[in-house]
């Protein structure tokens, strides 16, 4: 047989581009013109057995690699300043002449190979998620959804330029949003309610724009469903999704799960918090400081810092771990201070013929950088334990997969976070405020979830209807003990600031998934740290090579969201923070 995975472990300081077998060694991508004769080549070229199709196959995943490194790189260069015209125009002139090009192509290959008849004749263990994915893409192509595709992406490249243009001047200094959240963990008061309505007022200034652009894009992707034989886009997003593990019906018993079982432990926690900061009522600018009163955690002053210290956690944890990081610094993968210009959010970027990844966050200097540097890192080792796969397709595993291993790396490595936090109450108090966010991030999954359900089940709402299924479901699962009077106004709009349903829909419920199972592998790993983090890396090296239960049972754990599973690891977590 043709695949033979070189062990990944054995990668992590190798920094060279694997060898070609298909494409020209120099061969970079320019335009649709250098590109066809390749596709067109795939295409006609005549299979004679199974030896035959798998190098196919693998030659075909060569060009789609080349291909997804080349469109990562225009993605990452735009994100890093959306204020440069010329980074766009780049990232917009793949989208724009040479995806709506590969598209066709794309299909026609799909449709090659499930017709061959020598497709029997390949190892039908090896090849089965593959063969699953590559029939259900093929199922819901259509032609006309190419320029609508076209146009989807465009809008959502106008979202992050909007939203990363955003800044606000407190006491005569211009912060970033990222910035000038870190205020609302100041001890004083005044300051927080002072960033939070500076915030707010900010993003209010671009409520109507973010409002219309997000209607056309319902509008766009309710006629993409239609055009493939759905009902609506959730369906249809299911499908290319490759959700073959669980329904919309799981989605919304595990809200209830959420509901019954999180948010009256989240309840009880605002009420400590009220209570500790001796205040009346809770208001939304209290959400965040620490309720001792003590300022703000400060883990460290650079990106540089930040990167050093989460080199020394990954190295302590398990030297491979360290070693991918390290690697990522001496190519120049990172990019990790938040600037103006720069695109919200972070990232971590699969680089497919490389296999090095590449991180980009918006770090100031706060315990939220330090969770979001470890869960990029979590990623980023991922993509390295795959990066010597032979397809590229088994380096993309479904998000439920991908955010187990983010999630679990930022639990696994507390134990190792005094790197960041020498002083033991510092490190107590850290550790205590993350698992609280940990619990914290089932309401709002289930409230983005929920929200966007609706959208897209009622995909002819008017933006006052979008609002009011917004509050519906926010004041469902969040805040249920804080005070927004006076604020009304804001919280019809809080939605605009989540990317993910700009750019990515339906892409969140994964991490509510993942997160219970990020749980499992962090009690696993408690209980023998050797053998769960192993388990751990022996699940992330299948890639999307197994279905997500089977990943899951390598890393020692379940696919399971029933709310008995959900309550009995939520109550392992509510324990460990009492054992603080």
């Amino acid at each position: 047989m043709i695949f033979t995975p070189e062990p990944a472990a054995a990668s992590a300081t190798d920094t060279a581009r694997p060898p070609r077998h298909y494409l020209p060694e120099d061969f970079q991508v320019t335009d649709w013109a250098t590109l066809q004769p390749f596709f067109e080549e795939l295409r006609d070229r005549r299979l004679h057995g199974a030896d035959e199709l798998e190098r196919w196959v693998l030659d075909r995943s060569e060009l789609e690699s080349v291909l997804s490194e080349d469109l990562a790189w225009r993605y990452i260069h735009m994100t890093c300043d959306t204020q440069d015209p010329q980074r766009a125009e780049a990232f917009q002139y793949f989208v724009n002449e040479i995806e709506p090009q590969v598209a066709p192509y794309d299909h026609a290959l799909n449709e090659k190979m499930l017709a061959s008849p020598y497709l029997g004749g390949l190892d039908e263990n090896r090849f089965r998620v593959f063969l699953r994915s590559l029939r259900r893409a093929s199922e819901i192509y259509r032609a006309e959804n190419i320029p609508l595709k076209t146009e989807v992406s465009t809008k959502q490249q106008q979202y992050a330029a909007i939203a990363g243009a955003m800044m606000v001047t407190l006491d005569g200094e211009e912060l970033t949003l990222p910035q000038a959240a870190d205020l609302l963990k100041s001890p004083d008061r005044a300051v927080r309610e002072k960033a939070f309505r500076a915030v707010q007022e900010r993003r209010m200034q671009d409520a109507e724009p973010l409002d219309q652009l997000f209607t056309e894009l319902v509008q766009l992707r309710h006629q993409m469903a239609l055009n493939a034989g759905f009902s609506n886009f959730r369906d249809y997003m299911f499908a290319s999704l490759g959700r073959f593990d669980y329904t919309p019906q799981d989605c919304f018993d595990f809200h209830a799960a959420i509901r019954e079982t999180v948010v009256p432990l989240i309840d009880d926690i605002d009420l400590e918090r009220r209570q500790d900061l001796g205040l009346p009522a809770l208001r939304p600018w209290d959400l965040d400081v620490d309720p001792t009163g003590l300022a703000p955690l400060e883990p460290f002053g650079t990106g540089e810092e930040l990167l050093e210290k989460t080199i020394t956690v990954f190295q302590r944890l398990d030297s491979y771990l360290g070693d991918c990081l390290s690697t990522m610094r001496q190519m120049g993968h990172l990019d990790l201070e938040s600037r103006k210009g720069k695109a919200p959010g972070g990232y971590n970027y699969p680089l497919d013929e490389t296999g090095v990844p590449f991180i980009f966050m918006n770090a100031t200097s706060s315990l939220r950088d330090v969770v979001t540097m470890v869960h990029e890192g979590g990623h980023a080792v991922h993509s390295f334990l795959t990066r010597r796969l032979p397809l590229g397709a088994d380096k993309h595993p479904p998000s439920e997969v991908a955010e187990l291993a983010s999630m679990s790396m930022e639990l696994m490595s507390m134990d190792h976070w005094d790197v960041y936090f020498p002083d033991a109450d510092d490190l107590r108090r850290a550790k205590k405020t993350h698992l609280e966010s940990v619990l914290e991030t089932f309401p709002w999954v289930a409230t983005i979830d929920k929200f966007q359900h609706w959208i897209y089940e009622h995909p002819q709402h008017t933006e006052a209807e979008r609002q009011q299924a917004w509050v519906r479901v926010f004041d469902e699962f969040n805040q249920r003990t804080v005070d927004w009077q006076g604020l009304e106004h804001y919280k019809p709009y809080l939605w605009q600031k989540q990317l993910h349903i700009y750019e990515v829909p339906f892409y969140y419920i994964e991490y509510a998934m993942a997160q219970l199972g990020a749980i499992a592998v962090w009690r696993n790993y408690r209980q023998n740290p050797a053998e769960g983090l192993a388990a751990y890396k022996r699940a992330l090296a299948l890639g999307y090579t197994a279905p997500i239960g089977e990943i899951y049972a390598a890393a020692g754990i379940r696919f399971d969201f029933s709310t008995s599973y959900l309550r009995s690891l939520a109550d392992f977590v509510r324990g460990e923070m009492e054992a603080l």
